[in-house]
């Protein structure tokens, strides 16, 4: 059902994913080796800038997996992966007062943030179903072709909710940047380090909501193509 030109966009995604995805872990290789002037460790941090921003519901704790951080606003925890929980150093310091600009866009109702939590609901039910709705539609596009508009709807749900994500993670590495700016926890040479990490993270949701518009271009095509031979 994919033409050649639709399936080299889609290689070109999956290479521009991976790349951005190496690039990334050895980042913050590097930068995790990089101790921090400060001394401080990514829990340390976190506290500070909970306080410093007077958020004093939210708690900093530990969770497994490897860059598995992130700000949970249901029960309103910091979560941090080993590494970063534990370490003092740039690569640390950057993640953790990245997710604390989480909360405080939370306790600021940064309407991005509220705008994306919202959406939740909606595309866990999507993602379960977008699969095999966009499968089963392909199968029978020429003679049920509504199933495959049922399974773009639930693929656009998910894809709005990608691009939702580019201002929420961009806002939140630019609210922890300016924290450890104006905190003085890092040293000129290590905040442009944390910069640097932070951008290359925020790569990753960009290739990733621009991979999901191109896959949704993809669908829409194949059903209008099939709408067109019909008609």
């Amino acid at each position: 059902m994919m033409t050649p030109g639709i399936m080299f966009v889609s290689l070109i995604f999956v290479g521009i994913s991976m790349l951005v995805g190496y690039v990334l872990k050895q980042k913050f290789k590097a930068y995790s080796e990089i101790p921090t002037s400060s001394g401080l460790t990514g829990k340390q941090i976190a506290e500070k800038m909970l306080r410093d921003n007077y958020i004093t519901d939210v708690q900093v704790v530990s969770s497994e997996g490897f860059l598995s951080d992130h700000y949970n606003p249901a029960n309103r925890t910091v979560n941090l992966s080993p590494d970063v929980y534990a370490g003092a150093n740039v690569a640390a310091a950057a993640v953790a007062a990245h997710e604390c600009g989480h909360a405080v866009q939370h306790a600021a109702a940064y309407p991005w943030l509220g705008l994306r939590s919202k959406l939740v609901p909606a595309v866990q039910v999507s993602s379960s179903l977008v699969q095999w709705v966009l499968l089963g539609g392909i199968l029978l596009i020429n003679t049920f072709p509504q199933l495959l508009l049922g399974g773009i709807i639930l693929f656009a749900i998910t894809t709005v909710f990608a691009l939702i994500t580019l201002p929420v993670e961009f806002d939140a590495s630019r609210r922890a940047l300016a924290w450890l700016d104006n905190s003085q926890i890092m040293r000129p040479q290590e905040h442009d380090k944390a910069k640097n990490a932070l951008w290359w993270a925020a790569m990753t949701y960009v290739v990733a909501a621009l991979a999901s518009l191109a896959a949704l271009f993809q669908y829409i095509l194949i059903y209008m193509g099939a709408r067109n031979r019909n008609s």
